[in-house]
C-alpha cells in the first residue's frame, strides 16, 4: 500500500531533479560574449607552468596600482574570497609567470580559490602576465 502512495510523487521528483540537475559547462565563455575575438584562440592556449590559464580559473585585468615587480618577483592584489571587494596582496610564484609576450597588453591574473577549515580560504595563482605599467 505504500508504494502507491510514492507513484504520484515520482512523477514529480523525476522531472523535477532532471530540471535542477547542472548540465555541463561549455567553456569558460559562458554567454559567448568573446567568440569573436580576435585573441580568442590566443587566450584558449595560454599557459603557465602551473597549466592552461583558463581551465578552471576566471583571469581578469589587474589595474597598475594593484601589482608590482621587485626584485624579479611579482606581487598582486586579489579579492579575498571569489565574490569579495576585500583585497589582499599575494605573492605570485615564478611558475604561475606566463613566459610568452602578452599580446592583450594589460596585467591578467587567474586565481583559484580553495576552501580550508570553517571560513578561511586558500588564494593560489594559477597564471599571472604582467602588463606594460603605462
Amino acid at each position: 500500500m505504500l508504494v502507491v502512495r510514492w507513484i504520484p510523487l515520482v512523477g514529480f521528483i523525476v522531472p523535477v531533479g532532471l530540471w535542477l540537475m547542472p548540465s555541463t559547462a561549455i567553456g569558460r565563455d559562458l554567454d559567448g560574449r568573446y567568440t569573436n575575438s580576435p585573441l580568442k584562440s590566443w587566450f584558449d592556449q595560454l599557459k603557465s607552468r602551473n597549466g592552461p590559464c583558463c581551465s578552471n580559473a576566471d583571469g581578469y585585468v589587474v589595474e597598475d596600482a594593484d601589482w608590482e615587480a621587485k626584485n624579479g618577483h611579482y606581487r598582486v592584489r586579489v579579492p579575498k574570497y571569489a565574490d569579495s571587494n576585500v583585497m589582499v596582496w599575494i605573492d605570485v610564484p615564478d611558475e604561475a609567470v606566463v613566459a610568452e609576450h602578452n599580446k592583450a597588453g594589460r596585467t591578467m591574473v587567474w586565481p583559484v580559490y580553495a576552501a580550508g577549515e570553517g571560513e578561511s580560504y586558500h588564494i593560489w595563482i594559477r597564471c599571472f602576465m604582467p602588463g606594460s605599467m603605462t
